[in-house]
């Protein structure tokens, strides 16, 4: 059986023909001494047919399709044009070598050419590489080199490819720094108070943030020069004229010993740098916000910015936190406290760093494991948008934040939410209709299908609580269920009396027929039995 070989290059596509089997055998290591010396194998190995490229795109989508394991139309003519023809109904007396065994199956589900990967093809189109150059004979030395290295620099280009301003990276040392810069900003604070307590003790009591501190104890420097011309200028720091009397009447009686200007110097100097390290946090938290929408604008919306960017760094990035189920995510961030009590047998944690969300502090202390569990399940449908969806919208997270406040508001007053089939297709109509801020009504079939569902289903008692799931619930309020099907009752009697009155007395009477005809017939039944009975007493007398 003849042996073609299927070689893809960076210039364009060859077959070679594989002559001499039986001298060497089909043995690998035959193969691998033959390789090196190019006057053996070129007596084996010969090139039969040469296709090149039209273009660099034309050779990075070739390259693309055979990566992938899928045969395109010009490989498929190169192949029909240049392999012996199979009739119908018969076995192909060849067989064709290549180096993906996928693409080897593409080819023989479309063209039925018999095809084979294995350690002596791949040994003989190791071969071919080795010594391509010297079977074309037009190329010069140096045209395949380059062709490869263009071709390698387009492919992993075309693979590589991401959005600048969708790299979650940033947003992992934004929030790094962001924390690190939290706990720098309170320690210097505690020891900007601490160190000018000993000139002015009475103003930590008066000034209670740690930035405004710092901007009062560069304005004011020495307490002594405290005078009521100052009173405008804390004023605008405090923004409050009855706190800027009070320090300047408590730096009048002050009981704090008096410092040296080198000292007052020093403590100046060292509350600038905290009012610059605050100045820089706000705009490195500006900063968060911004690529937060750019990256995951969803989970953004639906979670906070903060601790979003708190889950993306924990898990490593924005694709690993969309490849977590809800269940991990709900525990992110206590994985100590998980093992602990897996070890010790106790209670799992219910939440990690989405404990730090707004709507777990506003549940009540027996549904926060639940509203946890909600919100984890949320998140997540958050994050896989924002990881795979091609456009950057709000409107899931939006729609997303909306049912959390609804699960709230059930969990506290008993409200039955909307169904996320619901939502969902809403955002989706929003999303397509470009109306970001607007929620658009659904369609008419849709109504007519929540009309059909809602008539098919099952009256829900007010004594019975609706049950909740993480993803669904009830449909409407109970009120509205019942007032709507007591409309339908009133509807059906109405049509029933107005349409059917003559059905109704036709029926009567004929069900007073059949009870006359019934009671004609007992009657009758009677009679004859009586009369048998008279029969058989006068035959026995």
């Amino acid at each position: 059986m003849a042996l073609y070989l299927l070689y893809e290059t960076a210039s364009g596509y060859s077959l070679f023909e594989a002559h001499g089997l039986d001298q060497i055998g089909q043995d690998t290591e035959a193969v691998r001494s033959s390789i090196s010396d190019m006057n053996r194998f070129g007596k084996v190995v010969q090139l039969t047919a040469f296709h090149p490229f039209e273009s660099a795109l034309d050779a990075l989508n070739q390259c693309n399709s055979v990566s992938e394991g899928l045969m395109t139309d010009e490989l498929r003519n190169f192949l029909e044009l240049n392999l012996p023809k199979v009739k119908e109904g018969k076995k192909a007396k060849f067989s064709l070598g290549v180096s993906e065994p996928k693409i080897g199956s593409h080819i023989l589900e479309e063209t039925k050419i018999p095809c084979q990967s294995n350690e002596f093809v791949l040994e003989i189109l190791r071969g071919v590489r080795l010594h391509f150059d010297r079977f074309l004979k037009d190329l010069k030395p140096g045209d395949i080199e380059k062709a490869q290295l263009g071709l390698g620099h387009s492919y992993s280009r075309a693979k590589v490819k991401f959005n600048v301003n969708r790299v979650d990276n940033m947003v992992i040392q934004a929030i790094f720094l962001l924390d690190t810069l939290d706990k720098d900003i309170n320690s210097f604070s505690m020891r900007v108070r601490e160190w000018y307590s000993w000139h002015f003790p009475e103003l930590v009591k008066i000034v209670n943030d740690n930035y405004l501190y710092a901007r009062v104890v560069k304005l004011v420097e020495d307490k002594s020069k405290l005078v009521d011309d100052s009173l405008s200028a804390l004023t605008d720091i405090l923004g409050d004229e009855d706190k800027a009397k009070e320090v300047i009447e408590a730096g009048k009686a002050s009981m704090g010993q008096d410092l040296s200007a080198v000292d007052l110097i020093n403590v100046q100097m060292f509350a600038q740098r905290v009012m610059d390290l605050s100045e820089y946090r706000k705009k490195l938290y500006e900063y968060l916000v911004t690529k937060m929408n750019d990256i995951a604008p969803n989970l953004a919306s639906l979670i906070g910015e903060v601790v979003g960017a708190r889950l993306i760094s924990h898990a490593g990035s924005l694709t690993n936190l969309a490849k977590c189920p809800s269940s991990t995510l709900q525990i992110l961030g206590a994985e100590k406290a998980l093992f602990r009590a897996l070890k010790t047998k106790g209670n799992t944690p219910k939440y990690g760093l989405i404990f730090h969300s707004s709507f777990i502090g506003r549940a009540s202390a027996r549904n926060k494991g639940r509203m946890a569990r909600y919100l984890a399940n949320k998140c997540s449908i958050a994050s896989r948008i924002d990881c795979f969806a091609d456009n950057n919208t709000t409107v899931f997270g939006e729609k997303l934040r909306e049912q959390v406040e609804e699960r709230l508001d059930f969990y506290d007053k008993g409200v039955a939410p909307r169904k996320n089939i619901d939502v969902m297709k809403s955002a989706i109509e929003s999303t397509q209709n470009d109306d970001m801020n607007i929620y658009e009504a659904p369609t008419e079939a849709s109504a007519k299908k929540s009309k059909k569902k809602k008539s098919n289903g099952e009256p829900m008692a007010e004594d019975k609580p609706t049950a909740a799931t993480n993803g669904d619930a009830s449909e409407g309020t109970k009120s509205e269920k019942k007032k709507k099907k007591e409309k339908r009752k009133l509807d059906g009697v109405t049509k029933t009396v107005t349409n059917g009155g003559a059905e109704e007395d036709g029926t009567a009477k004929k069900k007073k027929k059949k009870k006359s005809k019934d009671e004609g017939e007992d009657l009758q039944a009677t009679t004859t039995e009586k009369k048998k009975k008279k029969s058989r007493s006068e035959d026995e007398e």
